[in-house]
């Protein structure tokens, strides 16, 4: 139960920090015309400062099966799950191939970034933030390939969608260690990314919450109770075992097992509905998988954490 505590009390600072979020759209102080700047704000200056902080001098980066072989599981995971999404979207009742494209990606797409980002933080130690922020990168990259091959999206080069602040971040970060001129930098340096950095996870996940209480409005559960079911069962039951599998048998280090575990207990990625949108997709069917798997995965995160890093071989901190 103590296990189960810890996890409880990393996550719930996370529901209330969206549904501040979701509050502040609701009194009207958070616009949604502020929504499109925020957001630049956030990924294109606060998260790469949040990268710059945590991975300077990071032990983690010099391993290097940490630095090949994290971006490979974020790549894989990604491309497997949207695969199995697709394979398996007959279970949700949908018959439209546009429909059934959005569901195969968005039960594949994990919440990798701001719930797993405060998670790690809260759970574990700097050099598994390290090993959760370059396994992102593969995720990012097979989140753009497959968005672009699934609805066959050719508006501009895929490498175009991943030149982009926090992968510049994440470059500079790695050739500064391994030159081994993380402790040149100067301290003021440090201190403006750290206190710009800390802004980051609160940031996003306000905009996160302020963006669903829109997409909440015109949310119609009827109707598709059968594609919630089935994203429930493919997101937060298949999946999260064939993720635990991978951390139990692959050479990896502790560090990136321990991303394996929290990843496999996460819930559709809400950016799946933004995706949906920027994609030509079907914005509703993403809406219901994300929702359906972000209500249920509030109950099933910390047993699957518990779990599985009992099934890994690790132990909780």
């Amino acid at each position: 139960m103590k296990e189960f505590a810890i996890v409880i009390t990393a996550v719930l600072p996370v529901l209330f920090t969206a549904l501040a979020g979701m509050l502040m759209r609701r009194v009207n102080y958070l616009s949604e015309e502020a929504d499109k700047s925020l957001l630049q704000v956030t990924i294109n200056l606060l998260i790469p400062c949040f990268i710059f902080d945590k991975l300077l001098g990071n032990s983690a980066l010099a391993v290097p099966s940490n630095l090949i072989l994290a971006p490979l599981v974020g790549i894989v995971t990604v491309v497997a799950g949207i695969l199995v999404g697709l394979a398996l979207a007959g279970l949700s009742g949908l018959r439209d191939p546009l429909e059934r494209k959005s569901f195969g990606f968005s039960a594949g797409i994990y919440n990798y970034g701001y719930v797993p980002l405060p998670l790690a933080l809260a759970l574990f130690d700097r050099e598994t933030v390290a090993a959760l922020v370059v396994h992102n990168i593969g995720v990012d990259f097979a989140f753009w390939t497959m968005g672009a091959l699934v609805f066959a999206q050719r508006d501009q080069p895929i490498w175009r969608k991943l030149i982009r602040p926090p992968i510049f971040a994440i470059a500079l970060t790695v050739i500064l260690n391994f030159a081994g001129a993380a402790d040149k930098v100067p301290e003021i340096v440090l201190g403006t990314a750290r206190m710009i950095g800390a802004c980051a996870i609160p940031m996003g996940l306000i905009l996160t919450g302020a963006m669903t209480a829109d997409l909440l409005k015109h949310f119609r559960s009827s109707g598709g109770g059968r594609v919630m079911f089935a994203a429930c069962v493919i997101r937060m039951l298949l999946l999260p075992i064939g993720f635990l599998m991978l951390a139990r048998f692959l050479p990896a280090t502790i560090e990136l097992k321990r991303v394996i575990v929290i990843q496999a207990a996460m819930p559709a990625a809400v950016f799946a509905i933004l995706a949906a949108r920027y994609f030509h997709g079907h914005p509703p069917t993403a809406l219901r998988v994300v929702i359906s798997t972000s209500i249920l995965g509030f109950i099933t995160l910390p047993i699957w954490i518990r779990f599985g890093m009992q099934f890994v071989g690790l132990e909780m901190p």
